[in-house]
Parts: C-alpha cells; structure tokens; sequence
C-alpha cells in the first residue's frame, strides 16, 4: 500500500528533510594532480548541499506540492545565513533549523575534473551536534506533515554514535518519526568507515524505505557489487538488497548505481529500470545526482505513483542534475520529468 493510499482525501501533506546542511565550493579541475603539484581551478561555483539541503531543495524545484521543511544545525556565521536564505528563497520553512554559538556551519570543498567523479574535503561543524533532541517529531506530525527524511548517516556523529543499549541516535529519532505517523526514508553517505555496517545496521528496523547507491549497499551488508574490474554485479546487487530487509527494513530497499537501479519492495516483484545514457560531454558535475534521484522518490512515495513510475522518473531526475554546476541547479519541474519519460522510457521488469 502506498503513503498516497493511505492518506487519500486527507492533508495535502508534506515532507521534513533533516540532516546534513553544508555550504559547498565546488571547484572544477583541470586534471587530477599527484601529491605536491599544481593543478588549475577553470570555474567554481559555490551552492548547499547535503543530503537534506539537496532532497529538500530539489523537492522545491520539480515543485512539489505539500509543504517542506528543513531540520538540522547550522553555525551562527555568514554561511549559517546563506543556508537559510538560500532554503528560504525555495519557500522552505527553515523553523527547524538550530543555530550553534559554537561551531561553524559545514562546508565542503568539491573536487571535480569533469568527466569522471567527485572528491570532497569536509568540515563537519554544526553538523556534528545534531542528535536527535535536535527535532521536534510530533510537531512536525501535528501541522500534517506525513514523511520523514534523513541524510546522510554515517556523516552525522551525534546520531551515528551507538549508546549503552546498542542504538543510535539515528535508530531513536526514527522510531520517534514513525510513532508520530510519519514514513521513514533514509540514505547514507559512501564512507569507509569500520563501523559502517553495525552502525547502519541498529537504524535498519526503523527505516521504511532506504534509498541508497550500490557502494553503501555494499558495505551496509559486507557484499561485494561490483568486481575486480568494476563491474557491476546486478546478482550482488539483489543479494545486498535483500539482506537490507532482512536487517529490518520495513517496506523496500531502493539501490541506485550509474547502471541501473533496483526497487525491491516487501510483498513485490523486484523492479530494474536501466540508465539512459548521458554524453560526457553533457556531464558538467556528478555532485547531487543521487539526491537528485533520491527526491524524485520522495515525490513519488508521498504521491502514491506506482514504483516502477517513480523508478523511471527518479533516472531522469539524476540525469538532468549531471548538467548542472552545483548539486541542485540542474533539476526541472517534475512535469519536465513526467513528459520525458512518454518519449523514451529506460526497459524494466
């Protein structure tokens, strides 16, 4: 049953995007330098990003039609200041956004040579306090709010960090979120870290949906998706995707990759729907283009389009953002979208 379903003929409804909030300087390169050489910086571009500043920005521009809100922590410094007018320009309620006295807002420096991927170099700042006294669920379930968005985990500290009991912060504000009647989506961010997979893993049972790339599927569940040679391995892919459920997601596993993505979804067929190609020479940045995917899926859920639509239409999604600068700018009113997919629709099944 969808989130459209069930709500149908209530509340226009609406969708809180809480997490990660970052200033990024996105900086494009000449070429990749070795250690110690120099290397030339042809444009940058400076823009917010984050897992929730991109969903909810990006859920701005394909024009969805409940109500947004942002929640997170900001530093109470100039950059602090650019998030929210830049979140509030969208007609995004920045309510829920804290200021810290004492820590910087997080920004980012955005290392990309066009053609191929990204680096970052990260300051965590006001990021790193938010835990899960920062929000206020019921409030957001009293004004109509109906679905509740988390990125990234693994770059939030204060929600990642496993207490005396085993859980995190994370599993304890999600639990909150669903008992205020509010369905759970939740991406992660590709890190390296140890405790990737155990500190993931307690948040699982309180996720209703994780939307995440293969790479963090892989390492949420310690299953190999791609081989020696990069390759994807769509047969690992499933594996890991339902090794998620397994774990305690409650509704579906969603694994984006460049390739193709997999909707596997409790009680349902698996869905593959297959990338459309994009020229290199179309690629201006590859920053966002997983959130991008990932709000079109937002849209879709709250809507309660049928997921092999949602599916399709989260591929042209991500396709529009590889032609934009920052992680935001490239992406068009879902309308755009929707048109798009009548005249050339990616093969699923």
């Amino acid at each position: 049953m969808s989130l459209g379903e069930e709500t149908k003929g209530g509340h226009s409804g609406g969708i809180v995007c809480a997490g990660n909030f970052i200033v990024d300087r996105v900086h494009a390169l000449s070429y990749w330098p070795e250690q110690g050489n120099l290397t030339h910086i042809l444009h940058q571009d400076i823009g917010v990003g984050g897992g929730a500043a991109n969903v909810v920005t990006d859920l701005a521009s394909l024009g969805f039609p409940g109500g947004l809100s942002a929640a997170g922590c900001l530093g109470d410094d100039a950059d602090g200041l650019f998030v929210r007018e830049r979140l509030a320009q969208h007609g995004i309620d920045v309510s829920g956004m804290v200021s810290s006295g004492e820590a910087a807002t997080a920004h980012t420096h955005v290392m990309t040579v066009p053609g191929q991927s990204r680096t970052f170099f990260y300051h965590g700042g006001a990021n790193d306090d938010m835990t899960q006294a920062s929000i206020n669920m019921a409030s957001y379930a009293q004004q109509g709010y109906r679905l509740f968005y988390l990125g990234y985990l693994m770059l939030l500290p204060g929600l990642d960090k496993l207490d005396g009991d085993g859980r995190s912060g994370a599993s304890h504000l999600l639990e909150a979120a669903q008992k205020a009647g509010l369905l759970t989506c939740v991406d992660f961010v590709s890190s390296e870290d140890p405790a990737f997979q155990r500190q993931v893993g307690v948040a699982l049972p309180y996720c209703d949906y994780v939307i995440i790339n293969e790479i963090e599927a892989g390492r949420a569940t310690g299953i190999a998706v791609r081989d020696g040679q990069g390759k994807l391995l769509a047969d690992a892919v499933h594996k890991a995707g339902t090794s998620l459920l397994a774990g305690g997601v409650r509704r579906g596993a969603i694994i984006h990759a460049p390739e193709l993505s997999l909707w596997l979804e409790r009680g349902c067929e698996a869905i593959t729907t297959h990338s459309l190609p994009v020229a290199v020479e179309d690629i201006v940045s590859p920053v966002g283009a997983g959130d991008a995917f990932c709000a079109a899926v937002l849209y879709g859920l709250h809507e309660g389009w049928p997921s092999a639509r949602i599916a399709v239409v989260a591929h042209r999604a991500a396709a529009h953002c590889l032609g934009g600068a920052t992680a935001t700018d490239g992406i068009p009113h879902m309308s755009v979208l929707v048109e798009e997919t009548k005249e050339t629709r990616p093969a699923f099944g």
